[in-house]
């Protein structure tokens, strides 16, 4: 009977064939085939990718626009925010900008030349959708020039993908790492970024070889080893099958059962304490060579959480917010290109009729004023991932409401009385924004305290007349 091994050309997986492979050695020259065979078969592949884009996307960016119904305004934005998906767009680009060096995102609309300047003004009009491309679809687009003295030096411009041309404000580039001078990426089919996996081909291939290993440990460790007295030389069909029938008997044990040998017989497992200590460690450092090349801490890797949380501070969460961090910072162009992008949409003047309806500060003013006010004052910031535990946050908040309480006493006795509502309105603002303290917000009438004047003490200079006494 004719045997085929999965090890041959026959058989074998991609993944296997490639991560298998004798030639595979440190400096192997990185695909795009292999790259997105990585990302999508190997175990740790989409874990490298997209783990540190999901914690950086955990929380929510602080929001804020100061000199405007922020509650209103920042709610349109909010809600225009999750109804294009823009998450899930941007970890998409980036993803893909990690495997293979270098990514796409670019804004498609039915009713407007996608080569011409994106028309920001008419977007909340149009029907919109986004596409992320990887380097096969932009393909000659993003080789960026190399000639030093140029003026687009290594800098990219319209992307092409196929006939099509995307116009360069319809687009965001992103690349994982800055290009290097006639330093072409065979992933990215250009003078881009680099793969993720570039640096860490071949202790990819070495973690294969755990799992091979764990398979036959899970293989063998059931195995029973019985020690039984042999026959001697001269053996019938008799003895055979009484043999036989002891291994059977061995082999059907279950818990609960009793099964009989002999007194110089024996049954046990296989001996398997000795691949513990080094397995362990092998393992270990595969994974943190693996981290340490792709420039990660290894707690992404490995599983592992941390013993302390985030808001211990401890060295271990200290470095895993650093970087995190970084790629926050890394992400901020598609993000900026974004907060536009809704701004136009969720801002419109429809959404400003309502607005000038309500408030009438702004009844006359007109819509492009209001808009560029508002987007201009636009911040959005992100939350450090170390966070201090709330009894700390009450010490900080109580010693920022101190230090206000005695700027007021100081500066009140000082001031007019519209000058004097405006510190109180201070104050009061003051006291909203620890929330810790006082989840209910403090509301004052502010015309009505400009207007106030307190009663004056009453004279105690004067003598008692005779009927009070």
């Amino acid at each position: 009977m004719a045997e085929v091994s999965i090890n041959g050309s026959g058989m074998g997986t991609q993944l296997q064939q490639l991560m298998m492979c004798e030639d595979l050695v440190p400096g192997y020259e990185l695909s795009y085939q292999t790259a997105k065979t990585i990302y999508e078969y190997h175990p740790l592949g989409a874990k490298i990718a997209e783990s540190p884009i999901k914690l950086a996307q955990s929380q929510k960016r602080d929001i804020a626009i100061p000199g405007s119904p922020e509650d209103r305004i920042k709610k349109a934005f909010e809600a225009e925010w999750d109804a294009i998906g823009a998450d899930k767009h941007i970890l998409n680009v980036k993803k893909l900008s990690r495997i293979y060096g270098v990514a796409s995102i670019a804004l498609v609309s039915e009713e407007e030349d996608a080569s011409t300047p994106l028309k920001f003004d008419s977007l909340y009009k149009s029907k919109i959708g986004f596409n992320a491309f990887d380097p096969l679809n932009t393909a000659g687009s993003l080789v960026l020039n190399q000639n030093p003295n140029a003026i687009d030096f290594q800098k990219h411009g319209d992307i092409r993908v196929g006939p099509q041309t995307y116009h360069k404000s319809r687009t965001v580039v992103l690349m994982n790492e800055q290009p290097i001078y006639i330093g072409y990426t065979t992933t990215a089919y250009g003078y881009v970024g680099r793969s993720v996996y570039q640096r860490c081909l071949f202790p990819l291939k070495s973690f294969l070889q755990t799992l091979i290993t764990d398979d036959l440990v899970v293989r063998k460790v059931g195995v029973l080893v019985a020690k039984m007295e042999q026959p001697g030389s001269i053996i019938d069909k008799t003895m055979t099958s009484i043999f036989a029938r002891k291994r059977e008997v061995v082999k059907d044990a279950q818990t609960g059962n009793v099964i009989g040998i002999g007194k110089d017989e024996d049954v046990q497992s296989l001996n398997l304490q000795n691949l513990d200590g080094p397995y362990a460690l092998v393992r270990t450092n595969i994974l943190k060579n693996v981290a340490t090349a792709a420039d990660m801490p290894a707690m992404f890797i490995e599983n592992e959480t941390l013993t302390s949380g985030f808001g211990e501070g401890t060295e271990d969460a200290k470095n895993i917010a650093h970087y995190i961090d970084g790629m926050r910072e890394e992400m901020a162009p598609v993000y900026a290109w974004f907060d536009k992008i809704v701004m136009h949409r969720a801002w419109n003047p429809d959404f400003y009729q309502t607005i000038q309806n309500d408030i009438p500060e702004y009844q006359g003013m007109d819509y492009q004023e209001a808009f560029y006010r508002w987007s201009n004052a636009f911040s959005a910031e992100w939350p450090s991932l170390l966070t201090e535990p709330e009894s700390e946050q009450i010490k900080v908040e109580d010693t920022k409401l101190k230090a206000a309480i005695s700027a007021v006493e100081a500066l009140a006795p000082m001031l007019d009385p519209e000058n004097k509502a405006n510190l109180v309105s201070w104050l009061a603002a003051t006291f909203n924004e620890q929330k810790i303290l006082f989840p209910t917000p403090l509301m004052i009438d502010m015309d009505a305290l400009t207007e106030y004047v307190p009663p004056e003490p009453p004279d105690q200079s004067e003598e008692p007349r005779a009927e009070e006494l």
